[in-house]
C-alpha cells in the first residue's frame, strides 16, 4: 500500500506536470503571436447584454393604456405585438422601420455554446437509452437458441460496425427521415442510437457468455425457464461484468455524437464552428468546447463508477 507521503509527492508530481503542459500551451500561443482574448468568449456561453427587440416591417408605434407596444404595418397584415420588455424605445406616433430596435429585455441567457451543450446533453442521453435497449435487445439474439435471431443480430452488429458512423448518419437522415419524414433531431437520435446499439450488444452478449454456464443450469435445475433464468440469474451477473466496457462505450457515444452536426443540428460542436467565425477567438472555442465535452463525459464516467460500486458491495 502507498504510504501517506508517497501520495503527496504522487499529487506533486502531477501538478507539476499539469503546469508544464498547461505553460507549453500558452508559450506555444505567445510563438505563433496569438493574443488570448478569454473576454469574448463569455457572453457566448452566458449572455448578460440587454437583447433588443426589432420591428419586423415598416410601421407606426401605438402603445395601449397597459404599456402594450405594437407596430401598425403601413401595408396592412397583422400588428406586431410587444407586451413583455424592461426598456422601451419606441415612443407613441413613432415611424418605425424594418430592423429599428423598439424595445429591450434586461437579465441573462444562455448563449449559443450553452445552448449547443444542452442540445448534445439531450442527444446524447436519448440516445444513449435507445441504445441500451437495442443492444440489450440484440445481445439477447446473438445468444438465443433460435438460429434466425442469432442471424439477424449478427447481420446487425457486423453492418453497422463495418461501416463509418457519418455514413450511417447520412442514410438515416437523407433517405430513412425521408421516407418517415423525420426531422433532423430525431434522424441524429436515430443515427447514434444504431451505431452504439450494435457495440452494446457485444457487450452484453460478452457479459452473458462470461458467466458459468452453470448458472443457467442451476437456475433451470430450480423450475425457472429459459426466461426468468436469464432475466433473474445470469443478467444480473452479466451486468457487473459489462459496466467498465459500457462506460466506454457511452463516452464515446457522447464524443461521437460531435458528427450530427453534419445534418445541420446546432450541437456543441456546430455552436463552436459559429462561434469561431464571429468572435475570432478560435483557440478559447475549441479550449473551451473540449473542457465541456470533457466535463460531461467526465459526470457520466464518475457515475458509473459509483454505480459500479454500489453493485459490487451488494455482493
Amino acid at each position: 500500500m502507498q504510504t501517506l507521503s508517497s501520495r503527496w509527492v504522487g499529487h506533486g508530481l502531477y501538478l507539476v506536470i499539469m503546469a508544464a503542459l498547461i505553460s507549453g500551451v500558452y508559450i506555444a500561443g505567445q510563438k505563433i503571436n496569438y493574443t488570448w482574448h478569454w473576454e469574448r468568449l463569455w457572453p457566448y456561453v452566458i449572455n448578460t447584454e440587454a437583447q433588443d427587440i426589432v420591428a419586423i416591417s415598416d410601421g407606426t408605434a401605438v402603445i395601449d393604456a397597459k404599456g402594450t407596444l405594437s407596430i401598425a404595418p403601413d401595408f396592412g397584415g397583422d400588428p406586431q405585438i410587444v407586451s413583455e420588455y424592461d426598456q422601451l424605445v419606441a415612443r407613441e406616433g413613432d415611424l418605425i422601420f424594418q430592423g429599428d430596435t423598439i424595445a429591450r429585455i434586461e437579465g441573462w441567457r444562455f448563449g449559443p455554446i450553452a445552448e449547443g451543450l444542452w442540445v448534445t446533453i439531450k442527444l446524447s442521453c436519448l440516445a444513449l437509452i435507445f441504445s441500451i435497449v437495442l443492444g440489450v435487445l440484440f445481445g439477447l439474439m446473438r445468444v438465443a437458441q433460435g438460429q434466425v435471431w442469432r442471424n439477424l443480430a449478427v447481420t446487425y452488429v457486423e453492418v453497422i460496425r463495418g461501416t463509418p458512423l457519418l455514413v450511417q448518419i447520412f442514410i438515416v437522415y437523407f433517405f430513412i427521415g425521408t421516407v418517415f419524414d423525420l426531422d433532423r433531431f430525431t434522424a441524429g437520435v436515430a443515427a447514434l442510437s444504431i451505431f452504439t446499439g450494435a457495440y452494446v450488444a457485444e457487450i452484453v452478449r460478452a457479459g452473458i457468455q462470461s458467466v458459468s454456464p452453470g448458472q443457467m443450469e442451476a437456475a433451470r435445475s430450480l423450475g425457472m425457464n429459459y426466461t426468468q433464468a436469464m432475466i433473474y440469474v445470469v443478467m444480473p451477473q452479466a451486468l457487473k461484468r459489462t459496466l467498465p466496457p459500457l462506460a466506454g462505450q457511452f463516452i464515446n457515444l457522447i464524443k461521437d455524437s460531435s458528427l450530427v452536426s453534419v445534418i445541420s443540428i446546432t450541437d456543441l460542436t456546430k455552436a463552436g464552428r459559429e462561434v469561431v467565425s464571429g468572435s475570432f477567438a478560435p483557440f478559447e472555442v475549441w479550449f473551451t468546447v473540449a473542457g465541456l465535452y470533457l466535463l460531461v463525459t467526465g459526470v457520466l464516467s464518475w457515475a458509473i463508477q459509483r454505480l459500479e460500486k454500489r453493485l459490487a458491495a451488494s455482493d
